[in-house]
Order: C-alpha cells, then sequence, then structure tokens
C-alpha cells in the first residue's frame, strides 16, 4: 500500500507514465473537458480542493518545464496568477494564451485532474520537463 508521496491512485498512475513533453491539465470546476478525455475528478464540494492546493503538492513530485494559462487568467485574478507562478521552478517557461485556445489545447492532453476549485478560469496546462535529477556532464 503506497503510504508517501502521492497517494491518490490515478494521479499517481498518471505521473509514473508520463514522459518528457506530455501534457496534463489542472482545471477548475466549471471546466468543460473534451469528449473522451481521461478525467480525474476530485471535486467533492465547492472550492474542495482548490487547484493552487493541488499544484503544491503535485509540484513535489511533478517536474514542471512549462505552464500554460489563459489570458483571462491573469486579468481577472491576478493575485492567483501570481501565487501560481510563484509555486513553480524559476525556470519552467511561462506561455499566456486566449482562454478559447487553451480549451482547444487540453482536447491534446494524457488527462484532465477537476478540482472544485471557483476560481474564475482557474485552469492550468502543464507540460512535464527533466528535473534536477538528470546527470549531464557539460
Amino acid at each position: 500500500m503506497l503510504e508517501v508521496g502521492f497517494i491518490n491512485g490515478k494521479i499517481a498512475g498518471l505521473l509514473a507514465g508520463l514522459g518528457h513533453g506530455d501534457q496534463i491539465m489542472i482545471a477548475d470546476a466549471g471546466f468543460a473537458t473534451p469528449r473522451g478525455a481521461e478525467v480525474i475528478d476530485l471535486a467533492w464540494a465547492q472550492n474542495q480542493p482548490k487547484v493552487l492546493e493541488l499544484m503544491s503538492e503535485l509540484l513535489k513530485y511533478f517536474s514542471v518545464e512549462k505552464i500554460v494559462t489563459a489570458r483571462e487568467t491573469s486579468d481577472h485574478n491576478p493575485s492567483f496568477y501570481q501565487q501560481l507562478s510563484s509555486l513553480l521552478d524559476r525556470g519552467a517557461e511561462r506561455e499566456i494564451i486566449p482562454h478559447v485556445e487553451l480549451k482547444k489545447r487540453s482536447e491534446q492532453v494524457k488527462a484532465i485532474i477537476r478540482t472544485g476549485d471557483f476560481t474564475a478560469y482557474g485552469n492550468v496546462l502543464l507540460v512535464s520537463g527533466a528535473g534536477g535529477r538528470w546527470f549531464r556532464e557539460k
């Protein structure tokens, strides 16, 4: 029985199966998931859990090279965007695109983890990267 790390079985399995460049999405409660997408639904009540809570725990075990958010996220919820950015490694690239485009790109992710977060435009697309464990001679 897994008792340390990310103990949610579906998320642990998802993370273990991701490679460099694979994409996942952390979605708010209202995000319309694409037909056929794998959805891991964590929502159990309004704002439970929140995107930032999930991200804080997820980033302990998952290396991110790029984060993609909607322009509307930083426009309408700048403090949310600032808190999200502060969670990330300084080396992680940031991309801001229109919400409509983010929804289109969600069709390409390996999975969507849905939260109960009611923060408008609180959706985050994550591109997995090589973390600090990789050996480079030069």
